[in-house]
């Protein structure tokens, strides 16, 4: 099993929700490849970020989530090895030899080539091309569709920023990946909290956002990374369902308003 797929419970709407980064499963085939006491707990995890949109099904949303840790292969990266960024910043890889910590992953060799391109299609293509299919699907009922990609990140990570992140971070590759309405309608909605939000800075979205965004095409995609202490205790190891209610305050309007603006470009 690559993926899960949450159904929605009342009549959908043109919106998928994709958690590439929630998996915490080792295949065990190459489990007892990694250093043991790292994939007990694999920190590079978007922790509970699924649970955060438990909302999703009743609004009419489809969600897609990762069933392997992103240490096996990272979906969000270029299957190219290709960097996302070229700002001096540590950029794990596709199939990551490293924490972001820079702590090995392996107890001995890393994958070789043939290695990573037996990962690329056992479990990266698959993921891929669900979305894919999720997306054409919904375009055979609407004409504009959404991808949402949910990350979550460490408040402080000093290989990628010597600074705390901001609360959250709005990505839609420099306004290329979705409809200026869809990302004005976003950025309005995540801000009406209390939260410190940018736009296109630290993260401006990962190659799921990159790839699928097409405005031209009709299909938009956005991605919001956010501050791990936003809905996790202040260890960014627990739930802390208090915090992560008052999150939600903010996320699900966001989707209402997200909807309101595509049912107008789908008249």
């Amino acid at each position: 099993m690559v993926y899960q797929i949450t159904e929605p419970t009342a009549p959908r709407v043109p919106v998928v929700i994709s958690v590439p980064h929630c998996g915490v499963a080792f295949p065990d085939d190459i489990r007892d490849q990694y250093v043991p006491d790292l994939i007990k707990n694999p920190e590079d995890t978007d922790w509970f970020v699924d649970r955060l949109y438990d909302f999703a099904p009743a609004m009419g949303i489809t969600l897609i989530k990762a069933h392997y840790s992103r240490w096996v292969i990272d979906l969000n990266r270029n299957p190219e090895s290709t960097p996302l960024y070229n700002d001096g910043r540590v950029i794990t890889a596709l199939t990551p030899a490293t924490n972001f910590l820079g702590d090995a992953l392996y107890q001995g060799s890393t994958p070789d080539e043939a290695e990573v391109q037996r990962r690329l299609e056992q479990y990266y293509r698959p993921y891929h091309q669900k979305i894919s299919d999720l997306l054409d699907d919904l375009q055979k009922e609407f004409t504009h569709v959404l991808l949402y990609d949910a990350h979550s990140i460490k408040q402080v990570v000093t290989t990628i920023h010597s600074e705390p992140f901001p609360d959250l971070l709005l990505g839609s590759n420099d306004e290329n990946s979705a409809h200026p309405d869809l990302i004005k309608t976003a950025l309005q909605a995540l801000g009406a909290g209390d939260y410190s939000l940018e736009h296109n800075t630290l993260f401006k979205g990962g190659h799921i956002t990159r790839s699928f965004g097409q405005p031209e095409r009709k299909r938009h995609a956005l991605q919001l990374e956010r501050s791990k202490v936003l809905y996790m205790d202040d260890t960014e190891t627990q739930y802390a369902p208090d915090r992560a209610d008052k999150l939600k305050t903010v996320l699900k309007p966001m989707f209402e308003e997200l909807i309101k603006v595509l049912q107008g470009l789908n008249k």
